[in-house]
């Protein structure tokens, strides 16, 4: 049964840090990608297409960031932990989202271009973690 849980959100001051943390099963860490998104609030409702692709690590553990991010935030994975986490630093109001992490299908390949950071490339998600940076 393939399942993937994060953990780690909460409220952090703006500039402080965060790390947050997706355990998987159901199939190995080294065989597949796994990728961040997140769904910034104000939304009407929640859509899988609103999600934004802010990191990636593949399966041979090349790492991925989106430009809104690059420089604060680091992707890494634990194999032995089936756990991959996600880094944040410099945190801002802006970053106040739910954070899921999810699994690459079989049409997701590298090399990637952009394509890591599309959620349709994506079969598999957690329920999400939320990340509140404000005062």
């Amino acid at each position: 049964q393939v399942q993937l849980v994060e953990s780690g959100g909460g409220l952090v001051q703006p500039g402080g840090s965060l790390t947050l943390s997706c355990t998987a099963s159901g199939f190995p860490l080294d065989r597949y990608h796994i990728g961040w998104f997140r769904l910034a609030p104000g939304k009407e409702r929640e859509s899988i297409r609103d999600r934004e692709g802010i990191s990636c690590i593949s399966s041979a553990g090349n790492t991925y960031y989106s430009d809104s991010v690059k420089g604060r935030l680091t992707i890494s994975r634990d194999i032995a932990k089936k756990t991959v986490y996600l880094h944040m630093n410099g945190l801002k109001p802006e970053d106040t989202a739910v954070y899921f992490c999810a699994k690459g299908s079989a049409y997701l390949q590298e090399p990637f271009g952009k394509s890591w950071s599309r959620w349709h490339r994506y079969d598999q998600w957690g329920q999400g973690t939320q990340v509140t940076v404000g005062s």
